[in-house]
């Protein structure tokens, strides 16, 4: 097929709230570059990244949690510090998540590509410059929420399964930072303790560790007990919960908070502490004393190696994991996607189907 000239996309124009998301019908086709693909998407998803990246709140100006201003922006968010590496360009089209299939190849990509159904790597250190520099696809380059968008060829990687574009979708930004994070703490047949666990992340990590063999505790609203045990939690606790102390080898924190202090308690002496959000707040109180008298080590997690993005893809081929997909919203309605995802009454993922 041939790309029409101008596609439907919603446009971030700066940071702040829901109003800075403009639904547009005039934002041209972008041309893929030497070594590029452009993909036809089918469907993104909502992730917490996208309201962080559009209210600024990585911004270390802002101490609070994800939810207190997500709906009109922080006060005093600084452009310069205000995404994942810095200082994000407007406009912007957000969407970390995207599922679609090639319709074009830049120069140097091989032409039979064309026509691939594929999964975008949401997050990769550039080919050249820093080698700790990170680009994530929908902040520092234009992402998911679009009729179209291109990003360099070794990072859409082809993916053979019968799940539907929305249900695929739900995987990349989710499922590869719990995939991520779990690597990182060289998880095994141990007892994990993860935290938000009915979230996109949380619930990822669930699959994630049971498919490694470990013991699983939630953290969660007892309205989700059942259904993250019909995902492989083995055990589940309330957000108020009082922990065994040296029970669990790893903790998987997506929350941070005023609750934090007791996460360390909980682990067991040379425990393992890993991170990759803090959707209830970003500064905690450490006792450097349960720290190293436990031996404890702390870790935080974002950049991840290709080959965790490409053993999620083999994970999803295989049928090891599933997709959970709570609601679906055209992409006209982001607003609203993001307002639902905001209220916290799901669990998993809010699919934007983009493909009409």
């Amino acid at each position: 097929m041939i790309p029409p000239e101008t596609m439907n996309a919603v446009v971030l124009t700066g940071h702040g709230g829901l109003d800075k998301l403009e639904w547009r019908q005039d934002v041209a086709v972008p041309h893929p570059a030497a070594g590029e693909v452009l993909i036809r998407v089918g469907a993104s998803a909502v992730n917490n990244t996208d309201i962080n990246t559009r209210t600024g709140w990585y911004s270390k100006a802002v101490r609070g949690d994800t939810n207190s201003a997500a709906a009109t922006g922080y006060d005093g968010a600084s452009d310069a510090d205000g995404a994942w590496s810095g200082a994000l360009d407007f406009p912007r089209i957000q969407g970390a998540d995207c599922c679609g299939e090639i319709v074009a190849v830049g120069i140097g990509v091989d032409e039979a590509r064309v026509g691939e159904r594929v999964l975008v790597c949401p997050m990769y250190r550039p080919a050249e410059g820093d080698a700790d520099a990170l680009v994530t696809f929908g902040s520092e380059r234009d992402g998911g929420f679009a009729e179209y968008a291109t990003v360099g060829s070794e990072h859409a990687f082809r993916v053979e399964s019968s799940l539907s574009d929305v249900e695929l979708a739900s995987f990349p930004c989710a499922f590869s930072t719990a995939e991520g994070m779990i690597q990182r703490a060289a998880l095994g047949a141990e007892r994990v303790l993860i935290t938000g666990a009915s979230g996109g992340v949380g619930s990822a990590a669930v699959q994630l560790a049971k498919r490694r063999g470990a013991h699983v505790t939630a953290v969660t609203s007892p309205t989700k007990t059942e259904a993250l045990t019909a995902l492989g939690a083995d055990a589940a606790l309330t957000r108020d919960f009082t922990p065994e102390p040296d029970w669990f080898d790893v903790v998987l924190d997506l929350v941070g908070g005023t609750s934090w202090p007791r996460l360390l308690d909980a682990l067991r002496p040379r425990g393992r502490y890993v991170t990759s959000g803090a959707i209830a707040g970003p500064i905690v109180e450490l006792d450097l004393r349960t720290l190293y008298l436990k031996d404890l080590t702390l870790i935080g997690s974002t950049r991840q190696k290709p080959s965790v993005f490409a053993d999620l893809v083999s994970y999803i081929e295989r049928g090891e994991i599933r997709p959970v997909v709570a609601e679906t919203y055209p992409l006209h309605e982001l607003r609203n996607a993001q307002t639902a995802f905001l209220q916290k009454s799901h669990l998993g993922k809010i699919g934007i189907a983009i493909a009409e």
